[in-house]
C-alpha cells in the first residue's frame, strides 16, 4: 500500500512540475477543474429529455443517473472523513496550486466521486451519453491533479467509488424506480410531459 501511494505522490510531483511550465493551460484547466461539474449536469438532464418518451425503465434509468450521482457523492463524505488524508499541499506546501485551498479531505476526490457516477449512470440511458460522459470523468480527474488539489490515487479512487455506488443502485432500485415512474406519469400534467410514446 505504501509503495502504491509512493507512486502516487510522484506522479503528483511530476504532474505539478509540468504544471508550472505549461502556463498556456492553467485556463481552461482550472475552469474545467472548478466548473466542469456543469457539464456533468447538462449531461445528465440532456439524458432525461431524451428518454422522456421512453419505457418507464428508460426514464428511471435517466433520472437514476441525477440521483445516484447525488447518493454517490453524499456516500463519499464519511468515507473521506474517515481516511481523512490531508490535501496535497498540506503535505507539500511549495507545490504550485491553481485553486482556492480546500480544507476538506483530499481522498476520495469529491469530483472525480461525482464525475464516475455521472458516467456510469449515463451508460444506463445511452453508449453515446455514456462515452462522452465518460471522456468528461477523466478529464475532470485529471484536471483535479493538474491544479494541485488531489493526488492520482484520490481521483481514482473516486471514480472507482463514483462508479460502483451508481452501478450498484441501479441494481437495487430498478425495480421500485421504475414502478414509481410508471404511476407518477399517471399524474395530471405530469402524463402530458413524460408520458411514453406508443
Amino acid at each position: 500500500m505504501s509503495s502504491l501511494l509512493d507512486l502516487s505522490t510522484t506522479v503528483f510531483l511530476r504532474v505539478n512540475d509540468f504544471a508550472r511550465t505549461s502556463t498556456w493551460l492553467h485556463a481552461p484547466v482550472v475552469a474545467y477543474a472548478k466548473y466542469g461539474v456543469v457539464v456533468f449536469a447538462a449531461l445528465l438532464l440532456l439524458g432525461v429529455w431524451q428518454r422522456r418518451r421512453g419505457s418507464d425503465g428508460q426514464l428511471g434509468a435517466a433520472l437514476w443517473a441525477g440521483l445516484g450521482t447525488l447518493l454517490a457523492v453524499g456516500v463519499n463524505q464519511p468515507v473521506a472523513s474517515l481516511v481523512a488524508e490531508p490535501r496535497p499541499y498540506a503535505a507539500h506546501p511549495a507545490v504550485l496550486v491553481l485553486v482556492d485551498r480546500s480544507t476538506d479531505w483530499s481522498f476520495p476526490s469529491d469530483h472525480s466521486v461525482m464525475a464516475g457516477a455521472a458516467a456510469v449512470g449515463l451508460f444506463l440511458v445511452s453508449k453515446r451519453l455514456g462515452a462522452v460522459a465518460a471522456v468528461a470523468a477523466v478529464l475532470m480527474a485529471a484536471a483535479r491533479v493538474y491544479v494541485g488539489a488531489h493526488y492520482p490515487v484520490d481521483v481514482v479512487a473516486g471514480l472507482a467509488l463514483g462508479a460502483v455506488v451508481s452501478g450498484v443502485g441501479w441494481l437495487l432500485v430498478r425495480r421500485p424506480l421504475t414502478w414509481l415512474v410508471h404511476h407518477g406519469r399517471t399524474l395530471p400534467v405530469v402524463d402530458r410531459v413524460l408520458a411514453p410514446t406508443a
